[in-house]
């Protein structure tokens, strides 16, 4: 069988792709004795292709890499899908939240946080979480805990685990109040506050504590609380989350579904 030839010889002597018909070839002098030679090189169809097969895999390894920092972010798979795309949009702080995350240079070069504080079921985490998901879209490192976990950690752990939070481009503690009371978790949870506000890396807290309570117990309660909550202040900007408990909400749409699952079996639901 013949051989089919993708290059043809131009009157230059050069070698030209037969598909973009530019040069394959240059001709260049010899590094040792001067004298001409010819070097190849890629012709403009080939330098395309290579082109996009390395933007492809920047491209994978990029998805692959945002992967699994979600992965070790969240505990849970189902906070995956806690993001903006789809919230249904009934809590107006969600706009506020949003602006935090659509300036997050700013916000990360000024050390800029957020407390997110409000109601049970108010949407708190769930915004939070939206949050570190557009964080982590962007190729950067997003750590999510809780704080009855934080005020858990063995002592002899604790200065490793402090340390490694300093990986993290953003650190988000969920539900400051229901962390134990202990001295040993009080200072657990003040080491890890603490290390952020020396690191001087963005913070996000949530809480079922309003701004007023946790004044009074910074002020009725022994020196940790002040200091937790005076670094918490200084690092977060507080936002209200108000609005209808969306695991209420949730409830409801499933019990409707079981209900319309009983009828349409021939029972009465009660």
């Amino acid at each position: 069988m013949e051989e089919i030839k993708d290059f043809y010889i131009g009157e230059d002597g050069l070698e030209y792709c037969s598909n973009c018909h530019t040069a394959r070839e240059r001709i260049l002098p010899h590094p040792i004795d001067g004298k001409p030679f010819h070097v190849h090189f890629m012709c403009e169809c080939q330098r395309k292709a290579y082109e996009a097969e390395q933007a492809e895999r920047a491209n994978r390894e990029f998805d692959e890499m945002v992967s699994r920092n979600r992965m070790v972010c969240f505990r849970t798979k189902r906070m995956y899908d806690w993001t903006f795309a789809n919230d249904d949009g009934t809590n107006p702080a969600s706009g506020k939240v949003k602006a935090y995350v659509d300036a997050w240079d700013e916000m990360k070069r000024s050390n800029i946080g957020l407390l997110l504080w409000g109601g049970v079921g108010s949407g708190k985490t769930y915004l939070a979480c939206a949050v570190a998901n557009e964080i982590l879209n962007q190729g950067k490192k997003v750590l999510l805990r809780d704080f009855a976990e934080v005020s858990s950690i063995s002592m002899f752990d604790m200065d490793d685990y402090v340390k490694s939070l300093d990986a993290y481009d953003l650190l988000v503690l969920d539900d400051l109040g229901a962390e134990r009371k202990s001295e040993f978790a009080l200072q657990n949870v003040f080491n890890v506050v603490n290390r952020r506000w020396v690191s001087g890396k963005p913070l996000i807290v949530t809480t079922n504590l309003s701004i007023k309570d946790m004044k009074e117990l910074s002020a009725k309660e022994d020196l940790q609380y002040q200091r937790i909550y005076d670094r918490i202040f200084d690092m977060c900007t507080p936002i209200c989350i108000n609005g209808r408990s969306r695991r209420a909400v949730s409830s409801e749409i499933k019990k409707e579904h079981l209900k319309q699952v009983i009828q349409e079996g021939g029972m009465t639901y009660e």
